[in-house]
């Protein structure tokens, strides 16, 4: 099935009514779905010619980039020996796409062009004189190495201009996610759909792994902890394919990030011993990019202006699962040692649930807002808040603040298996108490939580809002 995406694809098919060939960019992590919805677009056209990279392993060269280029197309019925020049590769396409709809995507085009320093140029050079000459052809290019696309097509002054459309795919809302159940979906619990959202979060290739039939639990356990699963192998791929040489202190951002609610960069590059200057700026500015990490910003909540001040957030959930459960029991899995092993024995399985729960929440605010009956009109920030501490004011944290003209919606998410507890109200006050808030604003308590709460939290009648999260399962 073909789940989501009904935004982006209708965003897509409005190209249909230009009078001009579209140039179009579209970026997201590994595993979002770029070629998936790609080739569902494909479906309206007469013709349509694909093309991927070759990953950056060691041993690809320019010219053997070119040859696989040169292979596909000739799978495609356009056939073509050995070439040495882009050019003429593009001519060749080009003839072949001068009348009708026409479709040609270079997948991956990070790596087609990583090696050659005119295949940018000459692509460039192959839309004006060939591609856009037929006003009913679009052009796709994708990357999983958003940084990449930026730097050389989207930001390029060969290219400015020309693109008319960049779409970024982010992760699938938790009602999108709940529709991989198929006609299952209704009778599994939101409980258990959340078990494996913690691990796969909204990344749809992952969520088609997801045996309806199968536990949670089970699920998890093909997925991940067996030799063969989707999930055991695709953290190295993850790093190997999009980082290449950069990949080990990538990785080793991450590891740091998998440990900790969220640090500054300052604080990450002391984890990891690296200098904090422009090229670790440039690792962190990759990985959020490849959706990843997530830069949270603070904000001024008198003028809603953003500060400078930023701290990350490990926002991708399979890759702490990776790091905090299979990676340390790799050895156990590869001798088939842990096949019947519970994945709640660990000691800190609760915290890391409880990262894992908060990322799947911010992910999915609009939902939420719909719940609080936020209008978008109203709407002026959101996201992780964090008060610095100065002479006049103590430091805090906030899990999530909504801020709309006239209110701040204090946010507390709780990932607990057991009823939530009156110990969430002091910890709320507490925390009210040391934010500085705006005389203009109104104060609005809200608790986020999976598992529900006790009779005592909601007889005291201290939050605004109760919401249980799997209710948007």
């Amino acid at each position: 099935m073909f789940i989501g995406r009904e935004e982006e694809m209708e965003t897509l098919k409005k190209l249909f009514g230009r009078r001009s060939a579209s140039f179009v960019a579209i970026r997201g992590r590994r595993r979002i779905g770029k070629s998936r919805l790609i080739k569902e677009f494909s479906k309206h056209f007469e013709k349509t010619w694909m093309f991927t990279g070759l990953p950056p392993t060691k041993g690809v060269t320019e010219q053997k980039q070119r040859d696989e280029f040169c292979n596909q197309m000739s799978t495609q019925g356009i056939p073509l020996s050995e070439v040495k020049d882009w050019s003429k590769i593009f001519w060749f396409l080009g003839r072949e796409s001068e009348k009708g709809r026409v479709l040609i995507v270079l997948d991956e085009i990070a790596w087609m062009g990583s090696k050659d320093t005119t295949f940018l140029g000459k692509l460039k050079i192959a839309w004006d004189q060939f591609f856009s000459q037929n006003p009913k052809l679009v052009l796709i290019v994708s990357s999983s190495i958003a940084s990449w696309l930026d730097e050389n097509v989207l930001k390029s002054t060969g290219f400015f201009g020309r693109v008319d459309l960049t779409l970024t795919l982010r992760e699938l809302s938790a009602k999108q996610c709940s529709k991989f159940w198929g006609n299952k979906a209704d009778t599994v619990s939101g409980y258990e759909k959340l078990k494996l959202l913690s691990v796969t979060g909204g990344v749809p290739r992952y969520l088609e792994e997801i045996d309806p039939k199968m536990s949670a639990e089970e699920n998890i356990q093909e997925l991940c902890f067996s030799e063969g699963g989707l999930l055991f192998n695709e953290f190295d791929a993850i790093f190997h394919d999009l980082f290449s040489r950069k990949a080990t202190t990538c990785r080793e951002i991450v590891e740091a990030l998998a440990d900790a609610k969220s640090l500054s960069q300052k604080e990450v590059c002391q984890v990891i011993d690296k200098a904090n200057g422009r090229q670790i700026s440039e690792y962190f500015r990759d990985l959020t990019e490849a959706g990843f990490i997530a830069a949270d910003f603070t904000w001024d909540l008198k003028t809603t202006k953003l500060s400078n001040l930023r701290r990350y957030r490990l926002s991708d959930n399979y890759l702490r699962f990776y790091l905090k459960y299979i990676l340390p029991n790799k050895q156990k899995i590869l001798k088939k040692k842990f096949q019947k092993a519970s994945i709640y024995s660990t000691s800190n399985w609760d915290t890391i649930m409880g990262y894992q729960f908060e990322n799947l929440v911010i992910s999915n605010s609009w939902d939420l807002f719909e719940k609080m009956y936020i209008r978008p009109e109203d709407y002026e920030y959101d996201g992780p808040y964090f008060q610095t501490k100065t002479r006049d004011r103590v430091g805090c944290q906030i899990d999530y603040l909504i801020q709309t003209k006239n209110n701040l919606y204090i946010c507390e998410v709780k990932f607990s298996k057991n009823p939530i507890g009156p110990q969430v109200i002091s910890e709320m006050e507490k925390k009210i108490k040391a934010l500085d808030i705006p005389k203009h604003l109104s104060c609005r308590t809200v608790l986020i939580h999976v598992g529900g709460v006790t009779k005592e939290v909601t007889h005291r009648d201290y939050f605004n809002k109760i919401i249980d999260w799997t209710e948007l399962l």
